[in-house]
């Protein structure tokens, strides 16, 4: 996977909203990588996710109505970044896939933040949990366990980066950003939860 850390300068990004068996998702990419994945992305929720991009990347988001559109037509990084995105996704949500590929743009994390959620990325794999002490101990802060709650809270790119996948030591499913059912459902997805009855 292709991990690049942008600088505060402008960037072109596109958007676009797919349909996946835990609601609409908003994904964004610069020609770096893919920058952002928001859950939920109704109409209020893409609204203020479209305005913290453009304040972070200093330029508003384009947006694209289908990620092969943005590809063909732009045949930019971006576009085709946000098509193999798309592309991937719906082969993870049909258990098809276990491992992204599409290169990733770290500019909306930063710090011990992002130095946990490249450990994340790199050392829990479909089908395994870890715990936010476990993590805090595998990046050298073992007093850490509780901002290891806020990086993962501060993901922009979940699914991709697996955040659904950290657990409470307990077996408790903790906190998610994406709301407690989407994290059952990815979880049960990748075979760590019985699968909802209905």
């Amino acid at each position: 996977m292709t991990e690049t850390t942008a600088s505060a300068a402008t960037r072109a990004c596109i958007w676009t909203v797919r349909n996946s068996p835990v609601g609409p998702l908003l994904l964004a990419a610069t020609d770096e990588g893919l920058v952002g994945v928001v859950f939920h992305a109704d109409g209020a929720t893409a609204d203020r996710a479209l305005g913290r991009l453009t304040g972070r990347l200093g330029a508003p988001p384009v947006h694209v109505e289908t990620p092969s559109d943005a590809a063909a037509a732009q045949g930019s990084a971006r576009g085709r970044v946000l098509e193999s995105a798309a592309e991937e996704l719906d082969s993870y949500f049909h258990g098809e896939l276990r491992e992204f590929t599409v290169p990733l743009d770290w500019s909306l994390s930063g710090g011990f933040n992002q130095k946990v959620l490249r450990e994340l990325l790199s050392s829990v794999p479909y089908g395994a949990t870890a715990g936010y002490q476990d993590l805090a101990d595998r990046v050298g802060e073992p007093g850490a366990a509780r901002a290891v709650g806020t990086a993962m809270g501060s993901n922009p790119l979940p699914v991709v980066v697996p955040c659904h996948r950290v657990v409470e030591r307990g077996g408790g499913l903790g906190g998610f950003g994406g709301g407690l059912e989407t994290k059952r459902t990815l979880l049960a997805l990748e075979g760590l939860l019985p699968e909802p009855l209905f």
